[in-house]
């Protein structure tokens, strides 16, 4: 396409709202105008799909076969929205109290570090928010636990202990936020366990440096009774959408950011993504544009290039929120799909360095989405004539593109202005959107995870069996046994690879009292209880 074609398709199809901050550029996505009126009756029933999530229908199926429940994100930040008044009286009265919570906390002073513990959507949401809005100013240090590496744990608890002159006085400055829906799920609990025997060792009680959020009547609920705070989640919010509830807002107002520019901005954009034009719903736009790119079955991968350090964490986020909710096998009438979109993504101009090679000369199985943030910030050096560092990244992002472009490479560009705590929240409610409006499009249920839970449910087999294995070896000191004798022993013959991979995480870890003897090859060594 020549220059002023191009030129044109970009005025033809650029959606533009100055007075929201967000442009969404659709024009390097090769559809013709007939995919949208092709696409006009699905648009139609994703809009009243959403109208009817927002009015408080159930977007899962009663047990067995879902949870029963609703999917009230967007009241978080427009509780006058909820269905009930109840509902709107606890999400009013959680900010306040968070509000509260967080001057007594800045007021006291007792407290520098912030250690949030949670997996998912607990760890990732309020992570890409501390990430993103971080200032030198920041009242309080934010650090996360967020996965159930023992190595990983200790690098964190490293970092704290640096902040201080002994590991007593970092931790008694520290304030843990612990985040769990259940109280059961393993990975936030095992972190919080590693929380509490590291204070227990550095000698500060816990329990009054420690928060809960999670649902009433939890085991964490229960757990957290004598502690300094507990602060409410409640079903109808999923982890991968719950930055806006107490999950993603605590932690920011404890780590001294604004909360209120992040809800006025994920508010904000709800509202412009209720508008029932495609044409001028930066949602909508985006969901028709991921359906066009893979054929409305995910053929391509989505990349996401943020031209700014502050995003480096948003394709991250992004992962969850996106991948979580459209990876699935059935659609709403129980058909077989495998439905998905993949998404990875770094930071521009570092991509440039990684694989935008590959992007550009490779294989063609993704779309590009270019996140252009117009405002520097920093200090606007001179580093060639009239060029700045912000104005060479601006270059190598448009310069990518095009290059992308002219190879038959698809993009979608948004542009916002800054990173504020305004624009966060507005990309937030934007995607979040986005993925319910492409759910209904392809015809399935964003809003369960039932892959998520069958990996729970192996995990915990494996956990039961190496129970057994340990019993077998501890019972039997003094022999030593194959991985196949051991399966046969404890009655899993059929289990012996898994059985072979526990023995030998077991005995890599000299502390766990498990001996290994090597064999001819790896698998003729044999375990003993040492």
């Amino acid at each position: 396409m020549k220059p002023m074609q191009l030129w044109k398709r970009y005025q033809k199809y650029l959606y533009a709202d100055d007075a929201l901050g967000l442009r969404l550029d659709i024009s390097r996505m090769n559809f013709a105008e007939a995919f949208f009126k092709k696409m006009l009756p699905r648009v139609s029933r994703a809009f009243a799909a959403m109208d009817a999530l927002e009015a408080g229908a159930l977007a899962n199926p009663p047990p067995p076969r879902g949870e029963g429940r609703m999917v009230g994100h967007y009241w978080l930040r427009a509780p006058e929205k909820a269905p009930t008044p109840e509902i709107r009286g606890q999400i009013e009265r959680t900010l306040a109290d968070i509000k509260h919570f967080a001057d007594r906390i800045h007021r006291e002073g007792k407290f520098k570090n912030l250690l949030v513990i949670g997996i998912g959507g607990s760890a990732l949401g309020p992570q890409f928010v501390a990430s993103a809005l971080t200032t030198p100013s920041d009242k309080m240090r934010p650090f996360f636990f967020d996965n159930t590496d023992p190595d990983g744990m200790e690098r964190t608890l490293a970092q704290i202990y640096r902040t201080a002159g002994s590991h007593a006085e970092a931790l008694a400055q520290t304030l843990c936020v612990v985040i769990s829906k259940s109280g059961g799920t393993p990975e936030t609990r095992n972190g919080m366990l590693v929380a509490m025997d590291a204070y227990k060792h550095a000698g500060p009680d816990f329990t009054k440096h420690a928060v809960a959020i999670t649902m009433a009547g939890s085991k964490l609920d229960q757990e957290a009774a004598g502690w300094l705070a507990r602060f409410p989640m409640w079903d109808w919010v999923g982890g991968r959408t719950s930055v806006t509830s107490a999950v993603g807002l605590l932690p920011a107002a404890l780590q001294g950011l604004d909360i209120d520019g992040l809800l006025d901005g994920a508010r904000r954009m709800d509202e412009a993504t209720r508008v029932k034009d495609f044409r001028k719903n930066p949602a909508m736009l985006l969901a028709l544009m991921w359906h066009w790119a893979g054929g409305g079955k995910g053929r391509k991968d989505m990349v996401i290039l943020p031209y700014k350090d502050r995003l480096e964490l948003f394709s991250r986020y992004l992962q969850q929120l996106i991948m979580e909710s459209l990876g699935k096998e059935r659609d709403l009438k129980g058909r077989m799909v495998n439905q998905g979109v993949a998404v990875y993504g770094n930071k521009g101009s570092t991509d440039q360095h990684a694989y935008v090679q590959q992007l550009r000369d490779g294989v063609n199985n993704f779309f590009a989405t270019f996140i252009e943030v117009l405002r520097d910030g920093g200090n606007l050096v001179e580093v060639a004539q009239d060029v700045t560092c912000g104005d060479f990244l601006s270059g190598f992002l448009q310069g990518t593109r095009r290059a992308l472009y002219e190879n038959g490479r698809e993009s979608i560009t948004i542009t916002v202005p800054d990173v504020s705590a305004q624009t966060i929240g507005k990309l937030i409610a934007l995607y979040e959107r986005a993925v319910g409006f492409y759910a209904t499009l392809v015809n399935i249920n964003a809003y369960h995870q039932p892959g998520v839970q069958a990996g729970k449910l192996a995990a915990d087999a494996v956990l039961a069996l190496q129970r057994a294995v340990l019993a077998h070896l501890r019972a039997n000191r003094g022999k030593a046994f194959t991985a196949e004798a051991i399966a046969a022993a404890i009655k899993q013959p059929g289990e012996v690879e898994t059985v072979f991979r526990i023995c030998e995480h077991l005995a890599a870890n000299p502390q766990r009292g498990v001996g290994r003897s090597p064999g001819k090859l790896a698998w003729d060594a044999s375990y003993f209880a040492g």
